[in-house]
């Protein structure tokens, strides 16, 4: 099979859906998505993990075009899964999916000025390509889990699953779990098991700062208000502001970040663990933002529980056995699960596939020192490619469909760009590319995210933060909004 198409987008959640919404709302109608699983949506249908939900107000984190009648702040996994088939349904999305399609490589082909997209179907492995003057990939930085090679990690007969890829089949009752990991996910998905297995050992590399998580369910009133956008704006707009404070801290003033934050989530510690050991074991020797905050009010009392253990770094993982865990110290656990909560490849991995643009030259050999962007979204040598949530445009502080909205100003304006200049392609110019990427590691250097004392995973195995973006996002906006037509060459 193969067709040809004005535009192929690789992947269907958020960053796929505001890409076909903004490409239909400019008379762009000949594109396809093409999606690896066997169903639209993304990270929030993909993760239906005990507790998964948002961390960002959910009036902020939704599209902005696409209001819709939440049930309570943050909102929970059923419910984002709810909104985001309502917005692919209301937009007709599933009829220009290929689901089940897994991309193997796109290539840049001069001759005719377009991409070649070679996929296979994940159930009968039968090869098929598609042909495109644009490709946008919104595959996400969140797609594809890490499951570190620990010594013996496939010789455990029991169950073992990545927090991605949760087994609902598998009954907790009473079990013998080990949870990997103790950063978002598995703040969020402890609280929920710990009552219901017989033993739970959360080992923990480094704790995280936690704050309190102040979630509100809304009341029939509220919502019938909310229903009116121009309301549903104002709150909206009273939460980003609310949020984007926090660059302040993060970046500009670390008294700020002590006052807004630091001195909050000790006391959280103080209130909810008595525990003078389990206090100290749990509290971050790094600046609070480093890392990614945790948002709950139930992750500390879960540690309190008497079938709860958390095993610290020098009370680590020694090897995996047959039979379940060897610590550091000796003991031996015998367990009946575990669960990998060992995050993504959201840095170096960045795009999961091989990527050959001009004259055969690979994205992975452009990025062989660290995955870099102009804007976070095009690289030279790549024409007629975007990147959705591409290198240094994460966000740790408000919601990052905002910044997603922001890139598609840009894609939508390049595409543009080509029909305005009666062009066949647009490629983003190697001195444009590169004193925009020395301005945003000039600006991260200011940051906790790069000084705060912590080796995160917003890092590349250069060192450098590539995770995040540097600063307000209202200025990623602006700076998506000015196309710099001479910042690209035409052909």
């Amino acid at each position: 099979m193969s067709s040809s198409h004005t535009v192929i987008i690789i992947g269907s959640g958020f960053g796929g859906q505001c890409a076909a919404l903004r490409l239909k709302e400019q008379g762009i109608d000949d594109f396809i998505l093409l999606e690896r699983r066997d169903f639209m949506g993304g990270t929030w249908c993909q993760n239906s993990y005990p507790g998964a939900a948002v961390d960002v107000q959910s009036p902020l984190y939704s599209i902005e075009s696409e209001p819709y009648d939440w049930s309570q702040m943050f909102a929970e996994q059923d419910e984002l899964q709810q909104y985001t088939n309502y917005v692919i349904d209301k937009h007709q999305l599933r009829e220009r999916t290929r689901t089940s399609t897994n991309v193997e490589k796109i290539q840049w082909l001069d001759e005719q000025q377009q991409w070649l997209i070679e996929v296979t179907d994940i159930h009968t492995g039968e090869a098929a390509s598609y042909r495109a003057r644009f490709v946008i990939n919104a595959s996400g930085p969140l797609s594809t889990p890490v499951i570190p090679d620990f010594n013996g990690r496939d010789s455990f007969k029991g169950e073992a699953f990545h927090t991605n890829n949760w087994n609902h089949d598998f009954d907790l009752s009473g079990k013998k779990v080990a949870i990997i990991g103790s950063g978002a996910s598995a703040a969020q998905i402890i609280p929920e098991i710990a009552p219901k297995v017989g033993q739970l050992h959360v080992f923990q590399r480094s704790p995280h700062w936690v704050m309190p998580r102040h979630d509100y369910r809304f009341k029939g009133w509220q919502r019938t208000l909310l229903r009116n956008r121009r309301i549903y704006k104002l709150l909206r707009q009273a939460i980003y502001w609310g949020l984007e404070t926090r660059v302040v801290g993060f970046k500009y003033s670390r008294f700020m970040l002590d006052l807004m934050a630091t001195r909050v989530a000790k006391k959280h510690i103080r209130k909810q663990i008595k525990d003078p050991q389990l206090q100290q074991q749990v509290t971050p020797d790094f600046v609070i933002g480093c890392k990614r905050v945790i948002l709950s009010n139930t992750l500390y009392p879960a540690y309190c529980r008497d079938n709860v253990s958390l095993h610290t770094k020098d009370d680590g993982i020694e090897e995996i056995t047959a039979s379940g865990i060897n610590t550091r110290k000796g003991e031996q656990l015998d367990l009946d699960l575990i669960i990998y909560s060992t995050g993504y490849d959201a840095t170096d991995g960045v795009i999961s596939y091989p990527v050959i643009g001009k004259q055969g030259t690979t994205l992975a050999d452009v990025w062989h020192d660290y995955p870099r962007a102009y804007l976070g979204t095009s690289a030279p040598g790549f024409p007629n490619l975007f990147i959705v949530t591409g290198p240094n445009t994460g966000i740790g502080h408000t919601s990052a469909i905002f910044v997603i909205e922001a890139q598609m100003n840009y894609i939508i304006a390049a595409i543009q760009a080509v029909g305005k200049q009666a062009k066949q392609t647009i490629e983003v110019r190697a001195d444009a590319e590169e004193r925009y990427t020395r301005h945003i590691h000039d600006e991260m250097a200011k940051t906790v995210w790069q000084n705060g004392g912590c080796n995160s995973w917003y890092k590349s195995k250069s060192g450098k933060v590539i995770a995040m973006f540097p600063g307000f996002s209202f200025t990623f906006r602006r700076w998506t909004k000015n196309f710099r037509a001479k910042d690209h060459s035409f052909s």
